[in-house]
């Protein structure tokens, strides 16, 4: 059981650092059409999609990846506490 609590931790972990760096690849012109800039639009976007709906752009910015990983972590959570 604490297996499976450690590696879930950690795929949420990998996963988080993914959508952040998928959110920093906008700083850059161009970074999204290279091999990096499209693996990590494949792996994010699938589960970014449904926060988009949620128009959470404010200001010219844009929190949809930082509520995604909010949700994610909260999830997490809920998922160990249900385990132990």
């Amino acid at each position: 059981m604490i297996f499976l609590i450690s590696v879930l931790i950690r795929l949420v972990r990998i996963y988080s650092y993914i959508l952040i760096a998928y959110a920093l690849l906008s700083w850059f012109p161009g970074a999204y059409n290279t091999w990096l800039g499209r693996l990590l639009r494949q792996l994010s976007e699938p589960f970014l999609k449904p926060f988009r709906q949620l128009n959470l752009q404010f200001a010219g910015l844009d929190f949809t990846v930082w509520v995604a990983v909010i949700s994610l972590n909260l999830i997490s959570q809920l998922i160990i506490s249900i385990l132990i």
